[in-house]
């Protein structure tokens, strides 16, 4: 009770010829409380400078090491509707095992003899490119006999030319020589009219001589109608050989043109032969993947599309699958003001859902049920979640990862920093401030040697 009476009892009643009075009053108990007190204050001070290991820490779950021992699922490239179910849920299968069994849905894919119905064609078209082939080759055969012939009848016409630019030659000598015998034959004959006039010489001698004129006369105009005659058969030769260069150039462009043509029916049959080898070879292609296979060893997750006859679209997953071998890791996200805190080969200590442990934060060594990490990768760009992502593997220096913990479990990860006193950490943790910036000194070494 409060002592706030103006007439206090303790003054006008003795209490000490009371028993319990005698109990309260001459006991030192303050004494004691007084030294459980001090004791626990040096305690207490004696605690605030123990160590205290600083840790970052963050939520996570188990993962595989390499991106191809993660649970994956089977996906078909090809829409189709499910006929045939090879394996059960839980079960384990090989690589390369039938999975399961699926239709066309497509009807341009219906036909079962397609693929070979495909290289029937295929045939077809490539007796039709050796038949082209034939004909370009024989064509080719026709213009190399054209040009020969060519060659020949130009020389046959150009040594008619020839003979006729001489025929012309002879003709002008003849006639030269035509044309001075009628002046020989006139002169004689004047010279005989002039000696007959004079009594010299009878009228027969001056009749012969004039008929030697007349036929040397004629023979003048024979001359010259021979030379006009050479002169028209070369004008005829040299016209002959431009007729025989115009014909055969005509008939070889005619020629080459129809090799062009089939050339160029060559080269569309050939491509349409390469399509439809294409086309085979995608319908062969696509036949084989009527089946699904296990890509990797595992087990069968579950049957995402079940049932028969469910039909299902090109890319559409179907069965999950969870490889038999993996290196188990932990995938954890810290926030990005811790961050730079964090380093490959940074030890961390990871406590798994679902697996008995008692955790001390800052005193790692004396945790129970908490397994040794490290960090192998850490991500350079945030995650949805807005932390960064944080890869660990087992470290080999600390004990084993359970055996049972699979993966997908959660997992919440201590990355070990600096060791401080327990006084320091309280005080960063009321003032809110983030654990001291620590790398080991051998970082930088180690990054250089990567």
């Amino acid at each position: 009770m409060l002592n706030i009476s103006k007439k206090p009892i303790n003054k006008t009643v003795d209490l000490s010829k009371y028993t319990n009075s005698q109990r309260v009053f001459h006991r030192e108990h303050y004494k004691q409380y007084n030294r459980f007190l001090a004791v626990f204050a040096l305690v207490l001070l004696i605690i605030l400078f123990l160590p205290w290991t600083q840790i970052v820490s963050g939520e996570g779950n188990v993962t595989t090491l390499t991106p191809d021992q993660r649970p994956q699922t089977i996906q078909s490239p090809i829409p189709g509707r499910i006929e045939k179910w090879y394996v059960k849920e839980g079960e384990y299968v090989n690589k390369g095992d039938t999975i399961l069994h699926i239709s066309e849905i497509k009807n341009e894919y219906f036909d079962p003899l397609l693929v070979s119905r495909t290289g029937q064609q295929i045939d077809a078209k490539n007796m039709s490119v050796k038949s082209y082939e034939e004909k370009v080759k024989a064509l080719n055969t026709q213009i190399n006999a054209l040009n020969t012939e060519r060659q020949l009848k130009l020389s046959q016409a150009r040594n008619k030319l020839l003979q006729s630019k001489l025929k012309v030659e002879s003709d002008s000598i003849d006639l030269e020589a035509a044309k001075t015998n009628i002046g020989i034959a006139e002169r004689q004959y004047e010279r005989v009219v002039t000696l007959e006039k004079e009594g010299l010489k009878a009228i027969t001698d001056v009749e012969e001589k004039r008929l030697k004129l007349q036929e040397t006369q004629a023979k003048l105009i024979s001359q010259e109608n021979k030379l006009l005659t050479s002169i028209n058969e070369v004008i005829n030769a040299e016209i002959e050989i431009n007729r025989i260069s115009a014909e055969y150039a005509d008939k070889v462009s005619k020629a080459q043109s129809e090799m062009f043509t089939a050339q160029s029916n060559q080269f569309d049959t050939s491509a349409q032969v390469t399509k439809l080898e294409n086309e085979r070879s995608n319908y062969e292609m696509r036949t084989e993947m009527y089946y699904l296979r296990a890509p990797q060893n595992g087990i069968i997750n579950s049957a995402i599309r079940g049932g028969i006859g469910e039909t299902f679209k090109e890319g559409e997953r179907l069965v999950g699958i969870m490889p038999a071998g993996y290196d188990m890791a932990v995938e954890t996200f810290v926030a990005p003001i811790d961050l730079p805190l964090i380093y490959p080969d940074a030890k961390v200590r990871i406590q798994f859902d679902g697996w008995p442990a008692i955790v001390f934060s800052g005193w790692p060594n004396v945790s129970y049920g908490t397994y040794g990490g490290k960090v192998v990768a850490i991500e350079n760009f945030i995650s949805d979640n807005g932390k960064y992502r944080v890869l660990i593997a087992p470290d080999p220096e600390a004990e084993e990862w359970p055996t049972d913990v699979r993966v997908g479990s959660g997992a919440f990860t201590m990355a070990l920093l600096e060791d401080v006193p327990i006084w320091f950490e309280l005080w960063r943790k009321l003032n809110g401030f983030p654990p001291n910036y620590y790398q080991p000194n051998n970082l930088d070494a180690k990054v250089g040697s990567k």
